[in-house]
């Protein structure tokens, strides 16, 4: 399984423990996935999870944050986008996402917002919301 996780995803996993999207998260680290990544999503990534507004509910310092994007960074697939897809998608910001699974061949994109990517959704890849997803991988 090649999977791309949407920023909400991430931020649903620094801010709780016990959610699906953290469980998720160390399903990556346990390599029972590949995450895929790239350069850009990493640095939305890493910017969203800095902002106080973010940090404050879990109350992570900066130093936390870069120790948690540094185990994202060795555990992730990095992919290269070696095409640019046409805006498509209702929300600009997800395009990223999609270039991504895309260019890294992903069968899955795990996200909150199911609604952003049915209008147009990556040819043989499946849009979950991390419940959906937490239980393909615990299948």
């Amino acid at each position: 399984m090649r999977w791309v996780l949407d920023t909400n995803v991430i931020v649903a996993a620094f801010r709780s423990r016990d959610g699906a999207s953290n469980q998720i998260l160390r399903h990556a680290i346990d390599q029972r996935f590949d995450l895929l990544l790239s350069t850009a999503l990493f640095l939305e990534y890493e910017a969203v999870l800095k902002r106080d507004e973010i940090r404050a509910v879990p109350r992570h310092s900066l130093s936390d944050v870069d120790r948690i994007m540094a185990s994202i960074a060795a555990l992730a697939t990095p992919v290269d986008i070696l095409f640019r897809t046409r805006p498509r998608l209702r929300d600009a910001g997800d395009e990223m996402i999609l270039e991504v699974a895309l260019n890294g061949m992903a069968s899955a994109i795990v996200t909150h917002n199911l609604r952003d990517f049915e209008t147009h959704p990556p040819p043989e890849c499946e849009v979950l919301v991390p419940r959906v997803a937490l239980e393909k991988l615990i299948k």
